[in-house]
């Protein structure tokens, strides 16, 4: 049994730099009950002694809340994207092999640049705009049926895992991912957000959007916080077809402000 073993070993691949070569370096990590990825990083780091005895540098991570609600701490962890703050030691095989994600640039170590995430969240415009910062009031109410939905989509913590799993997101791709057409749909529904509904769909429309998603639906399969990503794609695919339509025949007269339907 994983309790029985005094040490657990880990496997980490790192990198110096983002223009350095990758290679991997072996540490073993007194054993304790409950123990997680982060905890042994931690140990790793107070102590930064490899598996030879060997003096070496303190690995890079991203971490923050340890709670799985930031997404700072993704990572590959024995071959799958996940958050490795909920990746407990006794659930894992040894040895625990641990490498940055491959979607995003590597600073160091194992952490990377996710700014391609946040680029594409700014393209969709994945906010609800609103003018100046005095108080609008409460604003429309959401049907229940509705807001219910519409808080699994909110739960997206921009952890990246979703692009590490989607074999449609590399470096010869401008595909935005999963995540930011997710976004969309949930701020087209709110009631101010529906207000710039065109605008995100127009985005989803221009290269690296919706065209360029191949459903393989493994971001529906890793996302840590089980978000109905592969319905958002398929409901914004209906929703951008319908725009195309009305904008080819004329009949988009202009912005009504009403929340679009998913």
């Amino acid at each position: 049994m994983q309790s029985e073993q005094k040490d657990i070993r880990f496997i980490i691949e790192r990198q110096d730099g983002p223009d350095q070569a990758a290679y991997t370096e072996e540490f073993t990590v007194p054993y304790r009950p409950n123990m997680n990825v982060i905890s042994a990083l931690m140990e790793i780091r107070r102590n930064p002694v490899n598996a030879n005895g060997d003096k070496t540098t303190p690995i890079n991570w991203d971490m923050n809340c340890l709670e799985e609600v930031c997404g700072a701490c993704s990572m590959i962890i024995n071959g799958k994207p996940r958050q490795s703050c909920t990746a407990l030691v006794d659930k894992l095989e040894q040895p625990i092999r641990l490498a940055p994600m491959k979607t995003f640039p590597v600073i160091r170590d194992l952490q990377v640049d996710r700014q391609r995430m946040f680029d594409a969240l700014k393209k969709v415009k994945a906010w609800v705009p609103i003018d100046g910062t005095y108080d609008l009031g409460p604003g429309p109410r959401m049907p229940e049926n509705k807001r219910q939905w519409a808080y699994e989509l909110s739960k997206c913590m921009t952890c990246g895992v979703c692009l590490e799993a989607c074999p449609n997101v590399n470096d010869k791709s401008s595909f935005i991912g999963p995540a930011a057409i997710s976004q969309v749909r949930l701020f087209n529904s709110h009631p101010t957000g529906a207000f710039h509904a065109e605008d995100r769909l127009e985005a989803l429309m221009e290269d690296g959007g919706l065209a360029q998603c191949g459903n393989a639906q493994n971001c529906v399969e890793v996302c840590p916080k089980g978000i109905p990503l592969t319905t958002s794609i398929a409901a914004m695919n209906r929703q951008t077809t319908l725009h195309s339509f009305k904008s080819f025949f004329g009949s988009d007269k202009g912005r009504t402000g009403s929340a679009v339907e998913a």
